[in-house]
Protein backbone atom coordinates (compact mmCIF):
# COMPACT_ATOMS: atom_id res chain seq x y z
CA UNK A 1 0.00 0.00 0.00
CA UNK A 2 1.26 3.44 -0.91
CA UNK A 3 0.63 6.28 1.57
CA UNK A 4 1.40 9.98 1.22
CA UNK A 5 2.04 11.71 4.55
CA UNK A 6 1.74 15.49 4.85
CA UNK A 7 1.16 17.75 7.86
CA UNK A 8 0.97 21.31 9.12
CA UNK A 9 -0.78 22.86 6.15
CA UNK A 10 -1.74 25.98 8.17
CA UNK A 11 -4.14 27.09 5.47
CA UNK A 12 -4.86 30.80 5.81
CA UNK A 13 -1.56 31.62 7.50
CA UNK A 14 0.11 34.98 7.04
CA UNK A 15 3.89 35.37 7.33
CA UNK A 16 5.11 38.89 8.09
CA UNK A 17 1.65 40.04 6.91
CA UNK A 18 2.02 38.27 3.55
CA UNK A 19 -0.91 35.97 2.74
CA UNK A 20 0.22 32.43 1.94
CA UNK A 21 -3.00 31.32 0.20
CA UNK A 22 -1.60 31.48 -3.34
CA UNK A 23 1.56 29.65 -2.25
CA UNK A 24 -0.48 27.04 -0.40
CA UNK A 25 -2.67 26.34 -3.42
CA UNK A 26 0.47 25.93 -5.54
CA UNK A 27 1.89 23.28 -3.18
CA UNK A 28 -1.43 21.52 -2.64
CA UNK A 29 -1.76 21.18 -6.42
CA UNK A 30 1.57 19.33 -6.37
CA UNK A 31 0.22 17.02 -3.67
CA UNK A 32 -2.82 16.17 -5.81
CA UNK A 33 -0.53 15.53 -8.80
CA UNK A 34 1.66 13.26 -6.67
CA UNK A 35 -1.35 11.23 -5.61
CA UNK A 36 -2.35 10.70 -9.24
CA UNK A 37 1.09 10.11 -10.73
CA UNK A 38 2.53 7.91 -7.98
CA UNK A 39 -0.56 5.75 -7.49
CA UNK A 40 -1.12 6.76 -3.87
CA UNK A 41 -3.77 4.73 -2.07
CA UNK A 42 -4.26 7.01 0.94
CA UNK A 43 -3.26 10.53 1.96
CA UNK A 44 -2.52 11.12 5.65
CA UNK A 45 -2.92 14.73 6.86
CA UNK A 46 -1.40 14.87 10.34
CA UNK A 47 -2.99 17.98 11.80
CA UNK A 48 -3.05 21.77 11.59
CA UNK A 49 -5.23 21.79 8.54
CA UNK A 50 -5.89 25.47 9.26
CA UNK A 51 -3.75 28.11 10.93
CA UNK A 52 -6.56 29.35 13.16
CA UNK A 53 -9.44 27.72 14.98
CA UNK A 54 -11.79 30.14 13.15
CA UNK A 55 -10.36 30.19 9.60
CA UNK A 56 -11.27 32.76 6.99
CA UNK A 57 -13.76 32.04 4.21
CA UNK A 58 -10.86 31.98 1.73
CA UNK A 59 -9.01 29.39 3.80
CA UNK A 60 -12.09 27.18 4.04
CA UNK A 61 -12.63 27.46 0.29
CA UNK A 62 -9.05 26.34 -0.39
CA UNK A 63 -9.39 23.32 1.92
CA UNK A 64 -12.69 22.47 0.24
CA UNK A 65 -10.99 22.53 -3.17
CA UNK A 66 -8.09 20.41 -1.89
CA UNK A 67 -10.22 17.70 -0.32
CA UNK A 68 -12.53 17.59 -3.32
CA UNK A 69 -9.52 17.24 -5.62
CA UNK A 70 -8.14 14.39 -3.52
CA UNK A 71 -11.51 12.64 -3.59
CA UNK A 72 -11.44 12.94 -7.37
CA UNK A 73 -8.20 10.92 -7.55
CA UNK A 74 -9.87 7.88 -5.99
CA UNK A 75 -7.43 7.84 -3.06
CA UNK A 76 -8.67 7.72 0.53
CA UNK A 77 -7.79 10.69 2.75
CA UNK A 78 -7.49 10.63 6.54
CA UNK A 79 -7.37 13.97 8.41
CA UNK A 80 -6.83 14.77 12.08
CA UNK A 81 -7.10 18.18 13.78
CA UNK A 82 -3.97 19.74 15.25
CA UNK A 83 -3.53 22.26 18.03
CA UNK A 84 -4.24 25.15 15.66
CA UNK A 85 -7.54 23.64 14.54
CA UNK A 86 -10.98 23.58 16.05
CA UNK A 87 -11.71 19.85 16.28
CA UNK A 88 -15.44 20.56 16.09
CA UNK A 89 -15.18 22.67 12.94
CA UNK A 90 -12.78 20.30 11.19
CA UNK A 91 -15.11 17.38 11.96
CA UNK A 92 -18.15 19.12 10.45
CA UNK A 93 -20.00 16.83 8.02
CA UNK A 94 -17.44 14.07 8.64
CA UNK A 95 -20.05 11.35 8.11
CA UNK A 96 -20.93 12.70 4.69
CA UNK A 97 -17.28 13.24 3.78
CA UNK A 98 -16.39 9.70 4.85
CA UNK A 99 -18.68 8.31 2.17
CA UNK A 100 -16.60 10.25 -0.36
CA UNK A 101 -13.32 8.81 0.91
CA UNK A 102 -12.43 11.81 3.13
CA UNK A 103 -12.17 10.48 6.69
CA UNK A 104 -11.97 13.26 9.30
CA UNK A 105 -11.31 12.38 12.94
CA UNK A 106 -14.33 13.19 15.11
CA UNK A 107 -14.06 15.12 18.36
CA UNK A 108 -12.29 12.88 20.88
CA UNK A 109 -14.62 11.07 23.29
CA UNK A 110 -12.23 8.49 24.70
CA UNK A 111 -12.75 6.18 21.73
CA UNK A 112 -11.05 6.12 18.32
CA UNK A 113 -12.30 4.16 15.33
CA UNK A 114 -9.78 3.11 12.66
CA UNK A 115 -10.16 3.75 8.97
CA UNK A 116 -9.90 0.26 7.48
CA UNK A 117 -8.04 -0.06 4.19
CA UNK A 118 -6.85 -3.16 2.35
CA UNK A 119 -4.39 -4.28 -0.32
CA UNK A 120 -3.00 -7.57 -1.60
CA UNK A 121 -1.24 -8.15 1.74
CA UNK A 122 -4.38 -7.73 3.84
CA UNK A 123 -5.85 -5.05 6.08
CA UNK A 124 -4.32 -1.72 7.08
CA UNK A 125 -5.98 -0.01 10.06
CA UNK A 126 -5.30 3.73 10.08
CA UNK A 127 -5.84 5.24 13.54
CA UNK A 128 -6.64 8.99 13.47
CA UNK A 129 -5.51 10.25 16.90
CA UNK A 130 -6.47 13.93 17.19
CA UNK A 131 -4.37 16.43 19.11
CA UNK A 132 -4.89 15.53 22.76
CA UNK A 133 -4.51 17.49 25.98
CA UNK A 134 -3.64 15.52 29.10
CA UNK A 135 -6.79 16.88 30.77
CA UNK A 136 -8.95 15.53 27.95
CA UNK A 137 -7.64 11.99 28.37
CA UNK A 138 -7.96 12.20 32.16
CA UNK A 139 -11.60 13.18 31.75
CA UNK A 140 -12.44 10.00 29.86
CA UNK A 141 -10.17 7.71 31.90
CA UNK A 142 -10.52 8.93 35.50
CA UNK A 143 -9.37 5.61 36.95
CA UNK A 144 -6.08 5.57 35.06
CA UNK A 145 -2.87 6.98 36.53
CA UNK A 146 -1.99 9.79 34.11
CA UNK A 147 0.80 12.08 35.26
CA UNK A 148 2.37 12.98 31.90
CA UNK A 149 1.54 13.35 28.23
CA UNK A 150 3.31 10.05 27.61
CA UNK A 151 0.91 8.41 30.07
CA UNK A 152 -2.04 10.13 28.39
CA UNK A 153 -1.15 8.96 24.88
CA UNK A 154 -0.36 5.47 26.13
CA UNK A 155 -3.80 5.22 27.73
CA UNK A 156 -5.51 6.60 24.63
CA UNK A 157 -3.65 4.14 22.38
CA UNK A 158 -4.25 1.18 24.69
CA UNK A 159 -7.97 1.93 24.41
CA UNK A 160 -7.72 1.58 20.62
CA UNK A 161 -7.42 -2.19 20.95
CA UNK A 162 -5.16 -2.69 17.94
CA UNK A 163 -5.68 -5.90 15.98
CA UNK A 164 -2.85 -8.25 15.18
CA UNK A 165 -4.90 -10.33 12.72
CA UNK A 166 -8.18 -9.78 10.87
CA UNK A 167 -11.27 -11.99 10.90
CA UNK A 168 -9.65 -14.28 8.32
CA UNK A 169 -6.49 -14.71 10.37
CA UNK A 170 -4.32 -12.49 8.16
CA UNK A 171 -1.83 -10.09 9.82
CA UNK A 172 -3.07 -6.52 10.21
CA UNK A 173 -0.76 -3.56 9.74
CA UNK A 174 -1.46 -0.53 11.94
CA UNK A 175 -0.75 3.08 11.03
CA UNK A 176 -1.13 6.03 13.42
CA UNK A 177 -1.74 9.70 12.74
CA UNK A 178 -0.85 11.96 15.66
CA UNK A 179 -0.17 15.63 16.27
CA UNK A 180 1.99 15.85 19.39
CA UNK A 181 5.50 16.76 20.50
CA UNK A 182 7.18 13.35 20.23
CA UNK A 183 10.70 12.58 21.45
CA UNK A 184 12.83 9.44 21.41
CA UNK A 185 14.55 8.55 24.67
CA UNK A 186 14.48 12.17 25.76
CA UNK A 187 16.02 13.43 22.50
CA UNK A 188 13.88 16.23 21.08
CA UNK A 189 13.27 16.73 17.36
CA UNK A 190 14.96 19.63 15.64
CA UNK A 191 12.88 22.78 15.90
CA UNK A 192 12.91 26.14 14.16
CA UNK A 193 13.09 29.38 16.17
CA UNK A 194 9.31 29.78 16.23
CA UNK A 195 8.94 26.32 17.85
CA UNK A 196 11.38 26.66 20.74
CA UNK A 197 8.46 27.04 23.16
CA UNK A 198 7.01 23.72 21.97
CA UNK A 199 7.77 20.72 24.14
CA UNK A 200 8.64 20.40 27.78
CA UNK A 201 5.67 19.17 29.80
CA UNK A 202 3.76 18.06 26.68
CA UNK A 203 6.53 15.69 25.60
CA UNK A 204 5.35 12.25 24.40
CA UNK A 205 7.91 9.43 24.24
CA UNK A 206 7.97 7.62 20.89
CA UNK A 207 7.74 4.26 22.68
CA UNK A 208 3.96 4.71 22.96
CA UNK A 209 3.82 4.09 19.19
CA UNK A 210 5.89 0.87 19.18
CA UNK A 211 2.94 -1.25 18.05
CA UNK A 212 2.46 0.74 14.82
CA UNK A 213 4.02 -0.11 11.47
CA UNK A 214 4.14 3.57 10.54
CA UNK A 215 3.48 6.74 12.54
CA UNK A 216 2.56 9.90 10.62
CA UNK A 217 3.34 12.85 12.88
CA UNK A 218 2.47 16.51 12.69
CA UNK A 219 3.32 19.52 14.90
CA UNK A 220 7.03 20.10 14.15
CA UNK A 221 7.74 21.89 10.88
CA UNK A 222 11.04 20.25 9.96
CA UNK A 223 10.82 16.84 8.22
CA UNK A 224 12.65 14.24 10.33
CA UNK A 225 12.54 10.78 11.89
CA UNK A 226 11.95 10.29 15.60
CA UNK A 227 13.82 7.29 16.99
CA UNK A 228 13.15 5.03 13.98
CA UNK A 229 12.48 5.60 10.28
CA UNK A 230 8.85 4.57 10.58
CA UNK A 231 8.09 7.32 13.12
CA UNK A 232 8.47 10.69 11.50
CA UNK A 233 7.36 14.27 11.09
CA UNK A 234 6.44 15.21 7.54
CA UNK A 235 7.10 18.86 8.33
CA UNK A 236 5.06 21.81 7.09
CA UNK A 237 4.27 22.18 3.39
CA UNK A 238 5.87 25.65 3.24
CA UNK A 239 8.51 27.65 5.10
CA UNK A 240 6.43 29.51 7.66
CA UNK A 241 9.29 31.00 9.70
CA UNK A 242 12.28 33.11 8.71
CA UNK A 243 14.48 30.66 10.61
CA UNK A 244 13.50 27.94 8.11
CA UNK A 245 15.17 29.63 5.14
CA UNK A 246 17.85 26.96 4.84
CA UNK A 247 15.40 24.04 4.95
CA UNK A 248 13.62 22.08 2.24
CA UNK A 249 10.00 20.93 2.25
CA UNK A 250 8.71 17.54 1.19
CA UNK A 251 5.91 15.00 1.41
CA UNK A 252 6.62 11.50 2.74
CA UNK A 253 5.82 8.67 0.33
CA UNK A 254 5.44 5.46 2.33
CA UNK A 255 5.43 1.96 0.84
CA UNK A 256 3.78 -0.50 3.22
CA UNK A 257 4.73 -4.07 2.40
CA UNK A 258 3.82 -7.25 4.20
CA UNK A 259 3.26 -7.21 7.95
CA UNK A 260 6.55 -7.31 9.85
CA UNK A 261 8.60 -5.61 7.12
CA UNK A 262 10.01 -2.11 7.32
CA UNK A 263 8.12 0.42 5.18
CA UNK A 264 9.90 2.13 2.33
CA UNK A 265 10.35 5.87 2.86
CA UNK A 266 10.84 8.48 0.13
CA UNK A 267 10.87 12.23 0.68
CA UNK A 268 9.31 13.85 -2.38
CA UNK A 269 10.27 17.56 -2.68
CA UNK A 270 7.53 20.18 -2.61
CA UNK A 271 8.54 23.19 -4.70
CA UNK A 272 7.33 26.55 -3.40
CA UNK A 273 5.88 29.20 -5.68
CA UNK A 274 8.15 31.69 -3.90
CA UNK A 275 11.15 30.39 -1.99
CA UNK A 276 11.90 31.97 1.38
CA UNK A 277 15.58 32.85 1.60
CA UNK A 278 18.03 35.21 3.26
CA UNK A 279 20.25 37.75 1.53
CA UNK A 280 23.05 39.57 3.33
CA UNK A 281 25.36 42.40 2.36
CA UNK A 282 25.51 46.12 1.56
CA UNK A 283 22.33 47.55 0.04
CA UNK A 284 23.93 48.59 -3.24
CA UNK A 285 25.29 45.09 -3.80
CA UNK A 286 22.01 43.36 -2.95
CA UNK A 287 20.03 45.43 -5.46
CA UNK A 288 22.63 44.99 -8.21
CA UNK A 289 21.67 42.75 -11.19
CA UNK A 290 24.60 40.48 -10.33
CA UNK A 291 22.92 39.47 -7.07
CA UNK A 292 19.26 40.00 -7.96
CA UNK A 293 19.48 37.75 -11.02
CA UNK A 294 21.80 35.08 -9.63
CA UNK A 295 21.21 31.56 -10.92
CA UNK A 296 18.72 29.50 -8.96
CA UNK A 297 16.99 32.50 -7.41
CA UNK A 298 14.02 34.68 -8.28
CA UNK A 299 13.34 38.32 -7.59
CA UNK A 300 9.83 37.19 -6.57
CA UNK A 301 11.12 35.08 -3.66
CA UNK A 302 10.24 35.98 -0.09
CA UNK A 303 13.35 37.63 1.33
CA UNK A 304 14.82 38.07 4.76
CA UNK A 305 17.32 40.91 4.15
CA UNK A 306 20.28 41.67 6.40
CA UNK A 307 22.10 44.90 5.51
CA UNK A 308 25.72 45.31 6.57
CA UNK A 309 26.01 49.04 5.76
CA UNK A 310 27.49 50.92 8.71
CA UNK A 311 25.06 53.80 8.26
CA UNK A 312 21.34 53.18 7.79
CA UNK A 313 20.37 53.75 4.18
CA UNK A 314 17.54 56.17 3.40
CA UNK A 315 14.39 54.30 2.24
CA UNK A 316 16.25 50.97 2.33
CA UNK A 317 13.06 48.90 2.41
CA UNK A 318 11.55 50.82 -0.51
CA UNK A 319 14.72 50.40 -2.58
CA UNK A 320 14.86 46.69 -1.80
CA UNK A 321 11.20 46.19 -2.69
CA UNK A 322 11.74 48.04 -5.97
CA UNK A 323 13.96 45.07 -6.94
CA UNK A 324 12.47 42.34 -4.72
CA UNK A 325 8.72 42.97 -4.28
CA UNK A 326 8.36 40.32 -1.55
CA UNK A 327 10.87 41.47 1.05
CA UNK A 328 9.43 40.22 4.36
CA UNK A 329 11.96 41.48 6.86
CA UNK A 330 14.85 43.92 7.05
CA UNK A 331 17.51 44.24 9.74
CA UNK A 332 21.06 45.55 10.07
CA UNK A 333 24.21 43.73 11.12
CA UNK A 334 26.94 46.29 11.68
CA UNK A 335 29.00 47.90 14.42
CA UNK A 336 25.98 49.83 15.68
CA UNK A 337 23.73 46.81 16.10
CA UNK A 338 26.53 44.73 17.58
CA UNK A 339 27.25 47.52 20.08
CA UNK A 340 23.55 47.61 20.95
CA UNK A 341 23.65 43.87 21.57
CA UNK A 342 26.57 44.24 23.93
CA UNK A 343 24.83 47.14 25.65
CA UNK A 344 21.92 44.89 26.64
CA UNK A 345 24.04 43.55 29.48
CA UNK A 346 25.17 46.97 30.64
CA UNK A 347 24.13 48.53 33.92
CA UNK A 348 20.81 50.37 33.92
CA UNK A 349 20.83 54.11 33.37
CA UNK A 350 21.14 56.49 36.33
CA UNK A 351 17.64 57.55 37.40
CA UNK A 352 19.02 61.05 38.05
CA UNK A 353 20.32 61.49 34.50
CA UNK A 354 18.84 64.34 32.47
CA UNK A 355 16.86 63.70 29.24
CA UNK A 356 19.83 65.02 27.26
CA UNK A 357 22.24 62.63 29.02
CA UNK A 358 19.86 59.71 28.46
CA UNK A 359 19.59 60.54 24.77
CA UNK A 360 23.36 60.85 24.40
CA UNK A 361 23.84 57.40 26.03
CA UNK A 362 21.13 55.86 23.86
CA UNK A 363 22.61 57.33 20.68
CA UNK A 364 26.08 56.04 21.51
CA UNK A 365 24.78 52.53 22.27
CA UNK A 366 22.87 52.43 19.00
CA UNK A 367 25.60 53.91 16.76
CA UNK A 368 28.89 53.04 18.43
CA UNK A 369 29.95 56.70 18.59
CA UNK A 370 28.83 59.89 20.33
CA UNK A 371 26.87 62.88 19.04
CA UNK A 372 28.73 65.46 17.01
CA UNK A 373 28.63 69.09 18.18
CA UNK A 374 26.08 69.89 15.46
CA UNK A 375 23.85 66.95 16.41
CA UNK A 376 24.11 67.82 20.09
CA UNK A 377 22.98 71.38 19.35
CA UNK A 378 19.94 70.12 17.38
CA UNK A 379 18.92 67.67 20.10
CA UNK A 380 19.34 70.32 22.81
CA UNK A 381 17.21 72.76 20.86
CA UNK A 382 14.43 70.17 20.33
CA UNK A 383 14.40 69.10 23.98
CA UNK A 384 14.16 72.73 25.06
CA UNK A 385 11.35 73.34 22.55
CA UNK A 386 9.21 70.54 24.02
CA UNK A 387 9.97 71.70 27.54
CA UNK A 388 11.98 68.80 28.97
CA UNK A 389 15.17 70.81 29.51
Amino acid sequence: MRLLHIADLHIGKRVCEFSMLEDQRHVLSQVVDLVEKRGVDAVLVAGDLYDKSMPSAEAVALVDWFLESLAGTGAQTVVIPGNHDSAERVAYASGLLGRQGIHVAPVYTGHIEPVCLADEHGVVDVWPIPYLHISTVRHYFPDEKISSYTDALRVAIDACDLRCVDDEGRPVRNVALAHQFVTAGGVSPERCDSELSVGGMDNVDASVFDAFDYVALGHIHGPQRVGRDAVRYAGSILKYSLSEWRGEKSAVLVELGEAGTEPGIELVPLVALHDLRRVRGPLERLISPEVADAAGTSREDYLYAVLTDENPELDAMARLRNVYPNVMSLEYDNARTRAAGIAEGAAPADDAASPLELFRDFYEQQNGSGLTEGQLAIVTEELERIGVL
